[in-house]
């Protein structure tokens, strides 16, 4: 007997060493993917961005810094696929986070759960992308990338119910279900709650690989898990989750911010999460208390300071008050979108003229790298010689600034500086669409080109006319004002001249503003922009683009003056696709030619109630809608009288409604002389109310 007991010891542990290596490689793996975090102090997370684990151990993933992302993922790769049956396993996970935003009601912009092949993010942006995607790739299907968002920011390019809203996300941002944040209390109702104003949020993601099946739940913290989810769907992610992935999480801040925190996280592979002990969790609002005790003190330290002193500074004070950033009320309306006047000139290196991209109406736009994170930008530096500046500049942030669409360019921000205005832009590598059409850049624009860039304007002008909650006429439509991206996408800028309003309501101004060749001839009689005479201009453009040539060219012969004229009677002649770019030397779609050339004539009619909508563009350049018929013969009030008239309706005097004598002189014919490098002579005409 003694010597069985001395065996049996040895048995058992060679029982189990043979059962543990018995044990499948798809179980192992499963074994090594259950993990569960209270707290981050010791814990090995990878960490990229602004991403850090403070000394409470909370997971900081962003602070209230302006356009900048954090990622923590989990450091070992998890298998998710079974390669032999091409199924994808079950998983499970629950969390609770924080978000504390920088400013009261207005968070910015959100922070989301990823399954993801890479630990890297490498090329990712800010803001709306949340740190996962860029412009370029979202939404392509390479990405394999699940992700659960939970977004403080309404973004209409990329469809969001709200500013306050949980997606699902398959390699893109437009999410393919989303639902405002809530739960469903005790009586079987859905509970909205902000995100933005609770202490804490709990949140669990289960998938079933089994069904294909997908269930999320969200509730304030302490609340205990909702019995129906938020959000429950059939979701196959066999083709998007490769054979192994990470798990982590991904924040962002942009032009608006807030300080992304996870508390707890539990995983598990095919089951589910265990639960967190709330209890355990290190808390934000003791962190908060903790530091507005120590504030309170120093602050009542440093009060006795600086009375000491504040004889001696107060000379000091006032003088370096003159050059103060002063910040006025309707700036705290749009939301902390502000850059200092220093880091924009050191991005700048100065306002260098080797830096100098182009000068517009008001002044020029330099390229600039922010010095915070690397972003290319371009700055606009507003001239302070126009009495309207001050006017439009408001008019750009409030309308731009808040305005969400692949094919308009992005205001990121603004500075004033001892009276002088800057604005921040998205950063367009390849320039300008008039510099391709007409400067000495060796690559020309293809057929294919021309067209893709011309359906994003329209559906630009389409966002801005019908698609936003307010509408916006831009009334300045124009090559020039046409900015090419990296991959040469269309994007409509220069927003200086846009006037909000209300859906419904009548533009109130008396200005007469835009560009010669652009202009609608209704412009003479109402001088009111509208909706019609943005169609007007972006016929012209049409036009344009398809012909390669400007709206009017003083160098061709009098029928050639006027290209729209010139279309109308090449089109009655049948020969339209004469007036085709040469350069393109026959190379482009017939169909695509004669329904670009058509609907810029029907755009370009000079009765604006003749002229198609937006919204009827977009769907013929998409081929969704036929092109209505063109008038059988040339429609009345041509463009050459539009001239005379123009010059008549608005004399030039000194303190006239329009001023445009040093920009036209008349000629014997009454029509404007024009610049002889082809350039529109009156690149933007100022009224007064």
């Amino acid at each position: 007997m003694p010597e069985a007991k001395t065996l049996l010891p040895l048995v058992l542990a060679f029982y189990f060493s043979l059962h543990f290596i018995s044990v499948p490689a798809q179980q192992q793996q499963q074994n090594s993917a259950d993990f569960i975090f209270e707290g981050f102090k010791d814990y090995n997370l990878s960490l990229s961005g602004m991403a850090n684990i403070d000394s409470r151990g909370i997971l900081e993933l962003t602070n209230v810094t302006q356009r900048m992302q954090g990622h923590a993922v989990y450091p070992i790769p998890l298998q998710f696929r079974n390669v032999s049956s091409n199924s994808t396993f079950s998983f499970s996970t629950t969390f609770v986070m924080s978000i504390v935003h920088a400013y009261q009601n207005v968070g910015g912009h959100g922070l989301a759960f990823v399954v993801t092949p890479s630990r890297s993010f490498e090329g990712s942006f800010p803001s709306q992308y949340l740190g996962i995607f860029n412009s370029s790739n979202n939404g392509m299907s390479y990405n394999h990338i699940f992700a659960v968002e939970f977004d403080t920011v309404k973004d209409y390019e990329l469809n969001d119910i709200n500013d306050n809203h949980v997606g699902v996300d398959i390699n893109s941002l437009i999410s393919n279900k989303s639902a405002t944040a809530a739960f469903m209390n005790e009586s079987g109702l859905y509970q909205e709650f902000d995100l933005k104003t609770e202490k804490s949020i709990q949140c669990w993601i289960d998938f079933d690989g089994g069904d294909n099946s997908l269930n999320v739940s969200v509730v304030p913290g302490g609340l205990t898990r909702p019995k129906v989810p938020l959000i429950s769907m059939h979701l196959d992610l066999s083709g998007v989750v490769e054979e192994s992935m990470y798990v982590g999480f991904s924040s962002s801040t942009g032009l608006l911010s807030s300080t992304h925190s996870i508390l707890g996280w539990s995983f598990r592979m095919n089951g589910l999460a265990w639960d967190l002990n709330l209890s355990n969790l290190p808390t934000v609002l003791e962190s908060q208390s903790k530091d507005k005790l120590k504030f309170v003190i120093g602050a009542s330290v440093a009060a006795v300071v600086v009375m000491t002193v504040a004889v001696f500074a107060g000379l000091h004070f006032i003088k370096r008050s003159r050059d103060a950033e002063v910040i006025e009320d309707w700036e705290l309306e749009y939301g902390p979108h502000r850059f200092s006047y220093k880091e924009l000139r050191i991005a700048t290196r100065g306002f260098k003229d080797r830096g100098l991209l182009g000068k517009g109406g008001f002044g020029g736009v330099y390229k600039g790298v922010l010095p915070s994170n690397g972003l290319e930008v371009a700055v606009k530096r507003v001239s302070r010689e126009s009495k309207q500046v001050l006017r439009e500049f408001i008019s750009e942030i409030s309308s731009i600034g808040r305005l969400r669409h692949r094919n308009l360019v992005q205001l990121q921000g603004w500075c004033r500086y001892k009276g002088e205005l800057l604005l921040v832009y998205d950063y367009m590598p390849n320039g300008s669409l008039d510099s391709f059409l007409f400067g000495d850049k060796k690559n020309i624009l293809s057929w294919e080109q021309r067209y893709t860039i011309l359906k994003g304007v329209a559906s630009g002008l389409l966002y801005l006319h019908e698609e936003w909650e307010q509408k916006v006429v831009h009334r300045d439509v124009k090559a020039s004002n046409v900015l090419l991206d990296a991959d040469m996408h269309g994007r409509l800028g220069d927003f200086g001249l846009a006037r909000l309003y209300e859906h419904g309501c009548n533009p109130h101004t008396t200005h007469v503003v835009g560009t010669l060749g652009y202009l609608a001839p209704e412009l003479t009689r109402t001088g009111k922009a509208t909706t019609c005479t943005d169609v007007f201009a972006f016929g012209a453009l049409l036009l344009e683009v398809a012909c390669g040539r400007r709206p009017i060219e003083p160098n061709h012969s009098p029928e050639e003056l006027v290209l729209v004229e010139w279309v109308w009677e090449m089109y009655y002649k049948g020969n339209i696709l004469q007036v085709i770019d040469l350069k393109l030397r026959n190379e482009y779609d017939v169909r695509e030619a004669e329904l670009v050339l058509q609907l810029g004539l029907l755009c370009s009619h000079p009765h604006p109630e003749d002229r198609p909508y937006m919204r009827q563009v977009v769907q013929i350049l998409a081929g969704d809608m036929l092109l209505p018929a063109l008038p059988s013969e040339a429609p009345s009030g041509r463009t050459s009288q539009f001239f005379d008239d123009f010059v008549v309706s608005f004399p030039s005097s000194e303190h006239g409604s329009c001023n445009i004598t040093s920009h036209v002189n008349a000629s014997p014919n009454g029509r404007p002389t024009l610049t002889p490098d082809g350039t529109s002579p009156l690149p933007l005409i100022h009224g007064r109310d």
